[in-house]
């Protein structure tokens, strides 16, 4: 009973709309990040809707070479934040991650019906996954918002 209780409050004192624009807001950085990786360094995404990171087959690099390839800081910065999305995304059980990466995480922009359409799923059902699946990413990325104390008048 403690336990529960300590979840349910702790997501009671989270602003669920603000929490959702933020991970809106994540999820649209990593779709833009997309457009500038080239093909064979995005992730695949399984059977399982999980994110395969790429591998790098080819391990002989010259420190010239090695320091050309990651040379910009937005590169490095661009990928990490990817990596902290993908490590996110991997977390969250088959649907949410199936819908997560079907809506927000294809180069194609997908409408929520097409998605729930496709998943065999009603919408109703669609927006409680998403809401859950928000929840997960909004602490595992800690992005998470909390509402504002009111203060005493």
């Amino acid at each position: 009973m403690g336990k529960r209780f300590y979840q349910l409050s702790f997501l009671r004192d989270t602003d669920g709309e603000k929490t959702k624009e933020a991970v809106e807001a994540a999820l649209e950085k990593y779709r833009i990040y997309m457009l500038t990786v080239p093909d064979e360094f995005l992730p695949r995404v399984t059977q399982t809707y999980s994110l395969v990171p790429p591998s790098n087959t080819n391990a002989f690099h010259s420190s010239t070479e090695s320091a050309a390839i990651k040379k910009a800081d937005f590169e490095r910065e661009r990928d990490e934040y990817m990596e902290r999305i993908r490590r996110a995304v991997n977390r969250l059980n088959k649907t949410e991650r199936e819908l997560i990466i079907k809506r927000y995480m294809s180069f194609e922009e997908s409408y929520d019906y097409e998605v729930y359409n496709e998943m065999g799923i009603s919408e109703s059902k669609f927006y409680r996954i998403r809401e859950k699946a928000f929840y997960k990413l909004a602490f595992a990325l800690r992005i998470e918002v909390y509402k504002e104390e009111e203060a005493p008048v």
